[in-house]
């Protein structure tokens, strides 16, 4: 939410005044098992934060940081509403975490808008990608491409993608592994029972050579 401007600014921060106060009330009247359960709902939010931040922003930085942001937030929202029920009771807090939760909406609205007006302008389109080259189909592979390529697509899967680029990944290992057990069903076998890594080349236990007919 944007605090520029005098009345925008003077709001965020008599709002942050109110908070911290209501959080401070709260805090003071949990009891000790209260706050355990402050802390273990802090815990479990950051957990949940940085799952989803590992799987749409891989990297320590990332997830670190929406761990934190998303545990003490949670602590915060929890003192809050907790100092609410104290000096107000239970109706005050329904009517302030349903205005909180209607004030999030509206940004989130907003700020939705903004970033599809931003996408559609004229100075913000993005250059348009090259078509990737197809691949060539894995039964004209040999034994040997089909290993790399069951290694690439291994070291492929473990950075950033969209939807649509990691499903056509996983169907291209798919096809992989279906076309080296076809040519060779024992050393297939061997390559399994061996428990092997994810990114290890299966070529090694099978029969080499050129892609069969």
């Amino acid at each position: 939410m944007s605090t520029r401007g005098p009345l925008p600014r003077l709001l965020f921060w008599s709002g942050a005044v109110v908070g911290a106060g209501l959080a401070v009330v709260g805090g003071l009247a949990l009891r000790p098992p209260g706050l355990v359960a402050v802390g273990l709902t802090a815990v479990v939010s950051a957990c949940l934060a940085a799952g989803v931040a590992r799987e749409s922003r891989p990297g320590n930085p990332a997830v670190v940081d929406a761990a934190w942001k998303a545990g003490v937030a949670t602590v915060g929202v929890l003192l809050v509403l907790s100092g609410t029920a104290v000096l107000g009771g239970a109706v005050l807090t329904l009517l302030v975490a349903g205005a909180a939760v209607g004030t999030w909406t509206v940004v989130w609205l907003l700020r939705s808008r903004g970033a599809g007006i931003g996408v559609a302008s004229p100075t913000a389109v993005a250059p348009a990608r090259r078509p990737a080259a197809p691949l060539p189909p894995v039964s004209s592979l040999s034994t040997a491409d089909l290993g790399r390529e069951w290694v690439r697509t291994t070291t492929a899967l473990s950075g950033p993608l969209d939807a649509g680029t990691r499903e056509a990944i996983v169907v291209r290992r798919e096809q992989t592994l279906d076309e080296l057990e076809r040519r060779d069903p024992d050393g297939f076998a061997r390559w399994l029972s061996g428990l092997p890594l994810a990114g290890s080349d299966p070529s090694g236990d099978l029969k080499h050579g050129d892609a069969a007919a």
